[in-house]
């Protein structure tokens, strides 16, 4: 039964099937084959997505559509610049630095993808950066939407894991800021080894006037995170927190945001969040029924006999879980796998915060590496190229992100070191 409902789901990709419903396909087989009651397929549907922390889901959906549309993004991306911007390479560099801040409030990387970019790639290509340039820096960039917190697939992991979303939030901040660094030194060498960006810095704003500017907008990170750690609220009432706060400084302080197009984000919202609820659903069955044949048992078994070292079954988790993000959406991928993983990792005395974060890093990849990079779906869309003109733009970042992963695999420290002075016993 499950390698009938592997072969499915697999064919199904190949056919460019959407993953939601190539996941229900072969669920909805597996079912058949088993000769399970059908009705169950509705119970663990639904029991999938009937879990309080996923309604952040959809909140920090609409939080990084109202951000974008209520002037919130391009505020962000002035203070941004007056940091960085007098540099030469400074506006891919506020490309970066921008994403990270804007990681801190919205959850998802799509979303950073859009808000950010809409501003950014068109700045870039008219300060003479190619177009295929800036598309792969904004979807690389925007990546660190899911992995500085709040982060969509963190929230999903601790929930198919069991492990505390609080501490997969403080983890996080290491491995955010590690990348980031990476990513702004090498666009700061690479811009200089190609003599781009040598006018990044007209027209940016000073230091104090771009904050002042940004003040409201720089507050929402501030309010939405020190309200987690300080125990104000949970992670998925700041997701609320985080509309209600967008909503005021775009509608009131701003005013940007107005009856019209708060219709038309509230549309775009409910439709991203239908879709993840969708995958989600369908992942869900999906792992109750492999689950039931006995599937991550035997993995687990299997992996505890071939990769009998720590460093080597991380090595091995690595490789396949970046081969899997290549097909597989992240959200649905952490969803099917962090159950069957998660437990051989603490088997091999690894900390499950420690592994989420592998894992969404890792699988963060899958959202910038062809066929399936919903980040390069994105910034194509932006930046009205095709997928085929970015590639070998984007192999360099590949590699730096792949450097990043391998040091926070390997040095535990630095998504722990936070978590243990916070939470410490």
């Amino acid at each position: 039964m499950s390698l009938m409902m592997l072969i499915t789901m697999v064919l199904c990709f190949a056919l460019t099937v959407s993953v939601a419903v190539s996941i229900g396909l072969a669920a909805i087989l597996g079912i058949q084959v088993s000769g399970i009651n059908m009705l169950i397929s509705v119970k663990e549907m639904f029991s999938s997505i009937n879990k309080f922390p996923l309604a952040a889901i959809p909140f920090f959906i609409l939080a990084g559509n109202l951000m974008e549309t209520g002037g919130i993004s391009r505020r962000l991306v002035e203070f941004a610049k007056s940091i960085v911007g007098g540099v030469q390479g400074g506006l891919p560099m506020t490309c970066v630095l921008t994403c990270m801040i804007f990681a801190a409030v919205s959850g998802s990387s799509v979303a950073t993808t859009f808000a950010v970019g809409a501003i950014l790639i068109p700045a870039l290509i008219k300060h003479g950066y190619p177009t295929s340039y800036a598309a792969a820096l904004q979807a690389t960039s925007a990546e660190l939407g899911v992995i500085i917190p709040p982060s969509i697939p963190m929230i999903l992991y601790g929930v198919s894991a069991e492990v505390s979303i609080g501490e997969l939030f403080i983890a996080g901040f290491g491995p955010g800021l590690l990348i980031s660094g990476a990513l702004m030194l090498f666009v700061y060498l690479y811009c200089r080894f190609k003599g781009w960006g040598k006018n990044d810095g007209d027209g940016r704003l000073g230091f104090l006037a771009a904050t002042r500017q940004a003040g409201w907008a720089l507050m929402m990170p501030v309010i939405i995170l020190g309200g987690i750690y300080g125990g104000i609220f949970t992670p998925t009432e700041a997701s609320a927190v985080a509309v209600f706060y967008a909503l005021l400084v775009g509608g009131v302080v701003y005013r940007e945001l107005n009856l019209t197009n708060l219709a038309a984000i509230l549309r775009k919202s409910v439709l991203s969040s239908a879709v993840i609820m969708f995958i989600i659903a369908n992942a869900g069955l999906f792992a109750f029924l492999i689950t039931r044949a006995g599937v991550p048992a035997a993995i687990g078994t299997y992996l505890e006999s071939v990769l009998q070292t720590p460093a080597i079954f991380l090595l091995g988790v690595n490789v396949a879980l970046f081969l899997i993000g290549m097909f597989i959406e992240t959200s649905a991928a952490i969803i099917v796998l962090a159950p069957i993983l998660a437990p051989v990792a603490m088997h091999f005395g690894i900390d499950p915060v420690h592994f989420g974060l592998i894992m969404v890093v890792n699988l963060a990849l899958g959202m910038i590496t062809p066929p399936f990079g919903v980040n390069l779906f994105a910034a194509c869309t932006v930046a009205k190229i095709s997928l085929d003109r970015i590639i070998g733009q984007l192999v360099p970042f590949v590699l730096v992100i792949l450097a990043c992963l391998m040091v926070i695999t390997y040095v535990p420290g630095i998504s722990l070191t936070l978590r243990d002075l916070v939470y410490a016993k």
